[in-house]
């Protein structure tokens, strides 16, 4: 390994399990909240998702269920339209591919990382056309942030009605 990228990776190991924790409590808020806004939400730590118990039964109790969640927003034009207003509109997050970032990243899987998949194996992994994934991030403030998603989603909710 280049020395530099080491001497970089052994400065931020030791606060890791603090930003891990941050991330997954976020995620657990962000998914329950989005979850009583009516909003179709994918995430292991609700009591609702198949292998909720299972996860449970495997996860270190002080990390929570994952810093990752879905919202399915039914259509890829909804998806697109949601993580415009996200990234654009309210500063919530970044539209990207890849998903390793303190700063909130989401994708449209059916249409980035997923589209080399055919119909029926999305249908087969749960991916609608308008599954976007996110992972949260733990920048600023957890009101701060959810004060940003909701302008985004009502913007968005306001071009589909």
């Amino acid at each position: 390994m280049n020395a530099k990228v080491a001497f970089e990776l052994s400065e931020r190991i030791p606060h890791l399990g603090l930003r891990m924790k941050e991330h997954c409590l976020r995620a657990m808020e962000y998914a329950t909240r989005m979850k009583k806004m009516g909003l179709r939400v994918v995430y292991p730590g609700l009591e609702d998702h198949r292998q909720h118990h299972l996860l449970k039964s495997m996860a270190n109790k002080g990390y929570g269920f994952g810093g990752l969640l879905c919202v399915d927003m039914e259509s890829e034009e909804k998806a697109n339209r949601l993580m415009h207003h996200l990234q654009n509109s309210s500063q919530f997050g970044l539209i990207a591919v890849s998903l390793g970032y303190y700063e909130t990243l989401m994708s449209c899987s059916g249409s980035s990382t997923s589209s080399e998949l055919n119909s029926e194996e999305k249908a087969l992994a749960g991916i609608s056309p308008g599954l976007v994934r996110m992972s949260i991030g733990y920048t600023g403030t957890l009101e701060q942030k959810w004060s940003q998603f909701e302008r985004a989603i009502s913007r968005t909710m306001d071009f589909i009605l």
